[in-house]
């Protein structure tokens, strides 16, 4: 008897196949910008599905590991990663996925739209690149923080060119050193100290407890300067070296890739997921630094540059793994026999899949924006960007996070039980997507966030226009949807007057979740509006979907059904 053997499913080409990125850059950057990136995109999409998928294989299967010593007894702190994480790490730097939106020929070519290449290019590379979006996302941060008119133009000129380097051979990523034991994102009871030496160097002590990208040659780390008082908004950005290279406290003649004088790796993290990602546990005791700004005012104001990158980073990584997920499991429903059919002729399957393509439509939308006021807020800083930007940020990351956890529990059922054995990769879906509502902040301290940017800052203003504008666009697609859309205006409008009259309520802070949600998905659908009126035969489908899902609550599965092939 000849022993059955499922065939292994494959996906398409992540570029050619993914109609919903191609019309979206054709709208955002016009044809012949988008023409423009073509080249570059299909380049990457071409390693994503060769060399870096079995690097991502080698790199999970080779977790990183921490030697503390040499055969000799000196301590080296070293980190040794896998060669396919460091094949990785060279593809990001080629393929510039940090380094273009600060290129001049990409801003001359594409403008503020750079950043909407970007987020193309994560998109194909980030959910299969063993998590190495993590430490391209905190170099971006990270060089965006270096921008700033503050910092040290010397500071800024030894790390900038290193950070958007597209040679591998001098290309750096960052660690980011922030979270603490006793504060996690309480930072006002952030420990870690910073005293000034008087040459313009600083010497950090303290104790960090998740750092990932552990074996990046810098990290940023937040220190709460000597005499500086209480509180998180005192904090400092500071720069640290993270190897003997970069630190001028290194002995003469020490190894280039020895520890800095101060810095000590304690452990490296035993995590649920993203395991081939170095995260430790950091000591620093009187380790060099340079601050980023002047660290006599209040600091964590700019270390916000930073995180609003990597926030947006985050719903990138949630929507792009979203959409490769659904490939996976197409694929694999493609190839699948059951009940005498393919499973992807099964109407229930397909109304799974279905709504699953919604969401990932929902998300890659919503990260998208995000980017695109990114590059607005950056290029030109156009006020109105800036201004939506500071709800959007948080929104979409906290959004995108949840919709990718339930969506990837969702595709590891889809492959029944061989979603659930870990040498089918399968399983890392779940396992990664995990961390996508934790870092950089949960759900519940996002959405506080939420309520500081509506009451503070009128951010809710920016937020209602665009659905008030959606109203008024989705009328002559469909009046259901539009009428939807408006009532959820008047229910948002009425909401955020309560939380600016008193942000404080406590019926106001035990609903700021329910409230964020409910504002992302309102958005959201907003956004498939626009694409739609745009053209978007798939956008439109989408749309009316999103929304009596999201918005009303409906089961929608006969549609899903119905119209996967297109939302797909």
């Amino acid at each position: 008897m000849t022993r059955y053997v499922q065939p292994v499913p494959v996906p398409d080409d992540p570029y050619t196949s993914d109609g919903w990125l191609r019309s979206w850059l054709e709208r955002q950057l016009g044809p012949a910008g988008h023409a423009a990136a073509t080249d570059r995109l299909a380049d990457l999409a071409a390693d994503v599905v060769g060399p870096l998928r079995a690097a991502h294989a080698d790199a999970e299967a080779h977790p990183p590991t921490l030697v503390r010593y040499d055969p000799w007894g000196a301590r080296v702190d070293r980190i040794d990663t896998a060669a396919g994480w460091q094949a990785q790490r060279a593809a990001a730097a080629r393929h510039a996925v940090v380094a273009l939106p600060y290129l001049d020929g990409a801003r001359a070519t594409w403008g503020a739209a750079a950043r909407v290449v970007q987020h193309a290019l994560l998109h194909l590379y980030a959910p299969e690149s063993a998590t190495f979006s993590c430490p391209v996302a905190m170099a971006d941060g990270a060089a965006a923080l270096l921008a700033r008119p503050e910092v040290d133009p010397a500071v800024r000129d030894r790390w900038l060119p290193r950070l958007v380097a597209t040679d591998p051979a001098t290309a750096v990523v960052s660690g980011q050193w922030m979270t603490e034991s006793q504060g996690g994102s309480d930072l006002a009871r952030s420990t870690t100290t910073a005293r000034d030496v008087g040459d313009g160097s600083w010497r950090l002590t303290g104790e960090k407890w998740f750092c990932s990208a552990a074996d990046a040659p810098m990290a940023v780390a937040l220190a709460r300067p000597v005499g500086a008082g209480r509180g998180s908004r005192v904090l400092a950005p500071f720069l640290v070296p993270r190897y003997a290279a970069d630190s001028p406290l290194a002995a003469a003649g020490a190894p280039a890739d020895a520890p800095a004088p101060g810095v000590t790796v304690h452990r490296l993290k035993d995590k649920l997921g993203t395991r081939a990602l170095p995260t430790a546990e950091i000591g620093l005791r009187e380790a060099y630094a340079v601050p980023l700004g002047d660290p006599g005012q209040p600091g964590l104001a700019r270390a916000m540059t930073l995180v609003v990158v990597t926030r947006v980073h985050n719903a990138n990584a949630a929507a792009s793994g979203m959409r490769r997920g659904l490939a996976y499991a197409r694929a694999f429903a493609a190839a699948r026999q059951v009940a005498g059919g393919r499973l992807a002729d099964n109407p229930l399957h397909r109304a799974t899949l279905g709504a699953l393509a919604v969401d990932a439509a929902g998300a890659f939308v919503l990260a998208g924006h995000a980017f695109a006021l990114l590059g607005r807020a950056e290029v030109g800083a156009d006020p109105d960007a800036v201004a939506e930007l500071r709800v959007v940020a948080p929104l979409a990351k906290l959004a995108t996070g949840r919709w990718a956890v339930a969506s990837a529990a969702e595709y590891v059922e889809a492959f029944g039980g061989a979603g659930y054995v870990e040498d089918t990769g399968v399983p890392r879906l779940l396992r990664d997507a995990q961390v996508l509502p934790i870092w950089e902040g949960t759900t519940n301290v996002l959405a506080l966030d939420v309520l500081r940017a509506v009451s503070r800052e009128d951010a809710g203003g920016p937020l209602l226009r665009r659905l008030a504008a959606a109203v008024d666009l989705a009328r002559p697609l469909s009046p259901a949807l539009a009428d939807t859309l408006a009532a959820v205006v008047g229910e948002l409008t009425g909401t955020l007057a309560e939380v600016t009259a008193d942000p404080q309520a406590v019926a106001v802070v035990a609903g700021a979740r329910g409230l964020a949600l409910r504002m992302a998905s309102a958005l959201t659908a907003a956004l498939l509006v626009e694409h739609a009126v745009w053209g978007d035969q798939a956008a439109e489908v989408a749309a009316r979907l999103w929304v009596r899902r999201w918005l009303r609550h409906e089961d929608v599965a006969a549609d899903a059904h119905h119209h996967l092939d297109l939302l797909a």
